[in-house]
């Protein structure tokens, strides 16, 4: 992976827009059924970010990169699902993924419109619970609104932690440090956090109230 990254890096770097397509398109393969199962997007957006601090990219230009061609990828595939219904499911070259198919069925049976929530943070499973999602029957506004929310949150789990590891070496190491992400970065990281904590409370509150109900 190392040596696939590395010349990637230092190709990028040097042509911003190319930076910000890559990113686009990481993102979005990574949302594609089945070929998100082995595109390394995730890989790719964390390695950009840390391009951020030094000031070849902007953290904007890299969240809302990452951020259109999930939304895309999620859109496209959830929109197709619910065109063709569960036929799409049992058609090539779906139905070569079984497994696949079974446990995203079983993901979305378990919770439900959170389903495309959590699906977000759970690869390979998240390139086929859009897909399943709209398969199923799911609202269009329900999907549309909670894939929004967990596109927001998982953008910001991808870049923050290069951006905020490459910003700590440039302050401890006397490189140059972008005044740009010095400025916002901390904001940003704290928006981010208190969502990602806001909605593990959220769901440990919930999977006890479900364990606390009675059985018939």
């Amino acid at each position: 992976m190392t040596s696939f990254l590395d010349p990637l890096i230092a190709f990028v770097s040097a042509h911003a827009w190319l930076a910000y397509l890559t990113l686009f398109l990481a993102a979005l393969l990574e949302a594609v059924p089945i070929v998100g199962a082995v595109i390394p997007g995730s890989t790719v957006i964390l390695a950009l970010s840390a391009l951020v601090p030094g000031g070849e990219l902007r953290l904007e230009g890299v969240m809302a990169a990452a951020m259109a061609g999930a939304l895309l990828g999620d859109g496209t595939a959830f929109w197709i699902g619910h065109r063709r219904q569960r036929e799409i499911l049992s058609a090539w070259p779906l139905a070569s993924y079984p497994r696949l198919i079974e446990e995203s069925e079983a993901f979305f049976g378990r919770w439900g419109t959170l389903a495309v929530f959590f699906a977000r943070f759970v690869p390979p499973i998240r390139a086929f619970v859009p897909i399943t999602a709209g398969s199923l029957g799911m609202a269009p506004w329900k999907f549309y609104g909670v894939n929004a929310a967990a596109i927001l949150m998982w953008a910001a789990a991808h870049t923050l932690p290069g951006v905020l590891a490459v910003s700590v070496l440039h302050r401890y190491a006397g490189l140059p440090h972008h005044e740009h992400v010095g400025k916002h970065l901390w904001i940003y990281a704290v928006i981010g956090g208190a969502a990602l904590l806001g909605a593990a409370i959220w769901v440990v509150r919930r999977r006890r109230g479900g364990m606390a109900k009675p059985t018939n």
